[in-house]
Order: structure tokens, then sequence, then C-alpha cells
């Protein structure tokens, strides 16, 4: 615990602490990213097969990642086996590509505790558990608006989420994440200080899907 506290003193806020003991930890962030605006400002420059039009992504998911107040655990040493391509391509429906789920798998996955279908399956609930606001698949250009919208329309979609359980962050002034706080049995909860960073802009870019 002092460790702890000494980090948060040192560091002013959520840090990565990596090699930490798999399974040590309170509760999750899924953090949901908007494709468009990702592909907007790096997706498109790598080529990335996420960002091609026929795949009509929307919010897609990040990850999901173990937390504490404090820090968060990442690249744990794991004894459970690395995921096969089969079950990494598996997850690109939700995820955009095979290595963006490969890469959470080694980051985050390993931190859990689980094998890594358990992982991927316990990422597919937390993602099918919430509803994304159908209303922003709709635009047919960029706007600008208030990133608090978007948190408001979040909401709105999953009327048991309160302001206190999701934060949305920006980019280069342009809308990024939504990431939800959940317990380790997918039950909303309260984030924690060090994670609650709400965007405050109040014209935040929101490109259209594609």
């Amino acid at each position: 615990m002092i460790r702890i506290f000494l980090a948060a003193l040192l560091l002013g806020s959520t840090a990565s602490a990596e090699g930490e003991k798999p399974g040590e930890f309170e509760y999750y962030i899924m953090a949901l990213s908007w494709s468009p605006n990702w592909c907007a400002l790096e997706g498109d420059r790598k080529a990335s097969p996420q960002c091609d039009s026929s795949h009509d992504h929307g919010w897609i998911l990040h990850g999901l990642w173990p937390q504490n107040e404090h820090l968060w655990p990442s690249y744990c040493k794991t004894n459970e086996r690395a995921p096969p391509r089969a079950m990494t391509r598996e997850m690109a429906d939700i995820m955009g590509t095979k290595g963006l789920a490969w890469h959470q798998w080694k980051k985050h996955g390993t931190c859990t505790g689980l094998s890594a279908t358990d992982y991927f399956a316990l990422s597919r609930k937390a993602y099918d558990a919430i509803n994304r606001p159908a209303l922003l698949r709709k635009l047919s250009k960029p706007v600008k608006l208030p990133a608090k919208i978007i948190e408001e329309a979040f909401m709105e979609a999953n009327p048991a989420l309160h302001a206190n359980q999701i934060t949305i962050t920006c980019k280069q002034r342009h809308i990024q994440e939504a990431r939800i706080c959940l317990t380790k049995d997918l039950k909303l909860r309260q984030c924690a200080f060090q994670s609650a960073g709400d965007c405050r802009l109040k014209d935040a870019t929101l490109n259209p899907i594609r």
C-alpha cells in the first residue's frame, strides 16, 4: 500500500506497473474507441484494415483493462498460452484488427489471470452488454460538439449508467474514447478518481462512419 500511495503522489495520475502478478486488480475499464476518428488521426496513415469502409466500424472495443485505484498492471508474466492467430482474427469484428486483439492480450489480458479464450470471451460479453448510441451512426459529415454530449448519449442508451461510471477522452481535439468502469463480473461501478478525467472540449470533432 505504501508503494501505491507514493507512486500516486509522484505521478499525480494513474500509472502502469509492468510485470505485476496476474489476477491482482480491482476492476476493469472497458475502452470503446470511435473508429472514424482514430482512422482520421492515425489509421489511414498506417493503412490499417480497420479503416476500410467495407467494415462499417463505429465504436470498436479498444480493450478490457484490469485496473486498480492508483496503478494499473500491464505485461504480466503468465503461464497461460498466447492466443493463436485464429482467435485474435475472430475478435477483429469488434476490435478492428487481429493485431489490436493480440496487443490487448499481451498488455492487459495477461494480467487478468484468465486464459486467452476466457479473456476474449469476457471482452466480447462486456462489449455486448453496453448499448452504443445508434444516433451517432447516422452522421453524414464531421460535426463539432461538446464532449459531454457523447457521455449523455451513452447514458441515454444505457439507463443504468451514471456519469461517474463513464469517462469521455479526446485526442487532438477529436472524440477519442468512451471508457466505462466495470466490476470483475461486469457490473457497472464508479470509476476511480484517477480514471475519471473527462474531456471538457465544447467543440470536439466527431467524424462519420464511412
